[in-house]
């Protein structure tokens, strides 16, 4: 148990009245979640105030307050911490009441519209096979070395995350590698918290229903490597060309990586096909199972990492060579047909491309690639005709799809993709609402040798419908009908 004067260092104070020396025997932004002795920080939401429940707080037993606007008739016997950002404050007093310990380990984080769940499964995997006691925070989940637990968000709230990284540290682990989101970089999840380095791995139109324009997009994962430490990294892809961009005014030291640029860390593609990637880092050629040139650009982020992180080069590539990568991203689903199945993550349009780009570079133009792709309910509407206009121009049979539509109508979305398909596309266009038969129509239409491509959930085991979560698995149905 730590005193309020133990857990508020390093936060910025206006005025603070009452006792410094509370005991404080836990931490919260959810007056739900209040226990006798908490601590209660009042964070401004999108949809709510923390300051509305402080009273609910102190009914439950919290002993100190820490707010931005002080409230009328409190009683004396509670300890009011006002400051300019609670939201900041609540990620710094987290990580101080639960022993600081982001930097009891090398903690790394990966930002970026696409690749940081592989960047991040890549890492850990790799550092297992190195030897290493790992952690893993994802979009897909969360890993303290074998234990799984399941992940909500693709960045923890700042008092989930401090927790969980207090375990990771308690059961041993030496690394930590991070998915590290726009939204969390804004809402300050990760204030309070040190990377031992920070990684971008690219950006593309995403998110736009939460940060207007995609200048406040770039701004926020620039956040990122904004509060790098003198004595941290900041590795980013500058094929991209904002990657330049992200480096501006980080006191981190700066590494770049490439592969059609002068780079500190480059890799050079000699095969690329539908069985795998033959790539040559440093004059070794090394194969993979990973598809694709954007998997190029994963596995030299996660190369690039571990060098930096003082690991020897032959062992990396050694280790590196046998990584499979996060579930559901270019995923192959086996069966019992002659057809080629992949289930892909792919909800923007830069990550759709990619992946129609890399099939339709691999494929023959024999076979029929047939894709069956949707939109999310509740996000960046502007992305909808860009999607289906991109699985139009790489596809020879496009089946456009419920994906999770949330609250939306899943007619409306699909009317939203429906206006982006060329009038020269529509013939090859079909619409089914049910995503299972979406797919069980795909599985119709194929012969062998033919690609179906499944894009939108990857990884997820879920449909969300009007609130709720029905489980659905696209890579389970893919599978039973094929077979």
């Amino acid at each position: 148990m730590q005193t309020l004067k133990d857990i508020l260092f390093g936060v910025s104070l206006r005025s603070l009245t009452g006792n410094r020396e509370e005991k404080i025997t836990g931490v919260t932004f959810d007056s739900r979640m209040v226990k006798k002795g908490f601590l209660f920080v009042a964070v401004q939401g999108l949809t709510v105030d923390g300051h509305d429940f402080i009273d609910n707080a102190i009914k439950k037993g919290a002993k100190v307050i820490v707010c931005e606007q002080l409230q009328e008739d409190l009683d004396k016997d509670i300890t009011v911490v006002q400051t300019d950002d609670s939201a900041e404050a609540l990620g710094i007093v987290a990580s101080n009441f639960y022993g600081r310990p982001s930097e009891k380990l090398r903690l790394i984080g990966i930002t970026g519209t696409n690749g940081k769940t592989t960047c991040a499964t890549l890492l850990f995997e790799l550092f297992q096979n190195l030897g290493y006691t790992v952690g893993l925070l994802s979009t897909v989940e969360n890993k303290i070395n074998q234990e799984v637990l399941s992940a909500s968000f693709t960045t923890p709230d700042a008092v989930q995350l401090n927790a969980l990284l207090a375990d990771m540290v308690e059961g041993g682990c030496t690394h930590c590698f991070m998915e590290v989101s726009s939204h969390a970089l804004v809402q300050q999840r990760v204030a309070g918290i040190h990377f031992t380095g920070g990684v971008f791995t690219n950006i593309s139109h995403d998110h736009l229903d939460y940060h207007k324009t995609f200048d406040e997009y770039i701004a926020a994962k620039k956040l990122l490597f904004d509060g790098l430490s003198s004595d941290s990294f900041a590795l980013v892809n500058v094929d991209d060309k904002r990657g330049a961009v992200m480096m501006q005014n980080t006191k981190a030291n700066k590494f770049r990586l490439a592969i059609r640029s002068m780079a500190d860390f480059k890799v050079r593609i000699i095969h690329n096909t539908l069985q795998g990637l033959e790539l040559n880092f440093d004059g070794v050629d090394v194969w993979f199972k990973l598809i694709g040139q954007f998997n190029a650009y994963n596995l030299l982020t996660a190369y690039a990492v571990a060098v930096l992180l003082d690991e020897e080069k032959e062992d990396i590539l050694s280790a590196l060579s046998t990584t499979s990568g996060a579930s559901g991203r270019f995923e192959k689903v086996e069966n019992n047909s002659n057809v080629m199945a992949i289930v892909d993550y792919a909800h923007t349009p830069d990550a759709l491309e990619n992946v129609l780009k890399t099939i339709d570079e691999l494929r023959t133009k024999n076979e029929m690639l047939v894709t069956v792709v949707g939109c999310g309910g509740d996000r960046d509407k502007t992305k909808r005709p860009m999607m289906a206009d991109i699985a139009s121009r790489f596809s020879d049979k496009i089946i456009l799809t419920s994906d999770n539509p949330r609250s939306e109508d899943p007619k409306l979305i699909l009317e939203d993709m429906k206006a982006g398909i060329p009038k020269s596309k529509e013939r090859n266009v079909m619409v089914i609402e049910d995503r299972k038969e979406a797919i069980r129509t795909a599985c119709n239409l194929v012969n062998d040798q033919d690609i179906i491509l499944v894009a939108g959930k990857g990884h997820e085991s879920y449909q969300e419908i009007n609130g709720k979560r029905h489980h659905f698995d696209d890579r389970e149905i893919l599978g039973e009908l094929l077979n």
